[in-house]
């Protein structure tokens, strides 16, 4: 019975996806990810830029330099976000239709001379995002909020199975098209053999006929 609750908790925490990793970036670079989303899934990012100290010969945490957060989607070039914010910082937005969107972010230093080198750490949290429990706390119990946290979860993964289908549904008519294309090009083949064919034959017959 514990392992069964146990592994049941292990698969709801796993629900959630999250993208943890750093890179580097110079002025004027800019950096894109591609994030592949269901429909109605709420992303959250957290990152924090670093940059190169020369008197202290390290990446430390400098005000003045600000990230640009650009998201896209790939299939309409529709955009999602597009915000500047401090070195160290959030951003959130949901996905309206299914597909590709890019997550891009650079710097605020824009001179081409500038020889800036900052380290970036992000993380990309794909999944509905918490709700503000600090501000219900004095209203629901414990309890009441596990339940919806995993209510929440659990229309996390019907969006997801839905998104598969859809996918998994084109793929079929994509096949069955290309399946039906192919029939008929063979049986125009087949046409194309039998009339010449047909005609080489004549044409034979005629050609004996006069030579006799």
């Amino acid at each position: 019975m514990l392992a069964s609750r146990l592994g049941a908790a292990i698969f709801l925490l796993l629900v959630t996806t999250v993208h943890g990793l750093h890179f580097y970036l110079d002025a004027n670079e800019k950096r894109c990810f591609i994030e592949e989303l269901p429909s109605d899934t709420a992303v959250e990012g957290h990152y924090k830029a670093l940059e190169w100290n020369e008197q202290a010969r390290e990446y430390v945490l400098e005000p003045e330099l600000g990230i640009l957060v650009e998201v896209e989607e790939m299939e309409t070039r529709h955009s999602v976000v597009k915000t500047r914010g401090p070195p160290e910082g959030q951003f959130t937005f949901s996905s309206h239709d299914a597909g590709d969107h890019s997550i891009c972010l650079s710097t605020n230093y824009t001179s081409w001379f500038s020889s800036t080198h900052v380290k970036l750490y992000l993380d990309i949290i794909v999944g509905a995002v918490r709700p503000d429990i600090e501000h219900d706390r004095s209203h629901v119990s414990e309890l009441a909020s596990k339940v919806r946290d995993l209510n929440q979860k659990l229309e996390d993964i019907r969006r997801e199975q839905q998104y598969q289908r859809e996918r998994e549904a084109d793929f079929r008519d994509l096949s069955e098209a290309t399946n039906t294309r192919a029939v008929w090009y063979s049986l125009l083949q087949i046409v194309v053999l039998v009339l010449t064919c047909t005609w080489q034959l004549k044409h034979l017959k005629r050609f004996f006929q006069d030579r006799s």
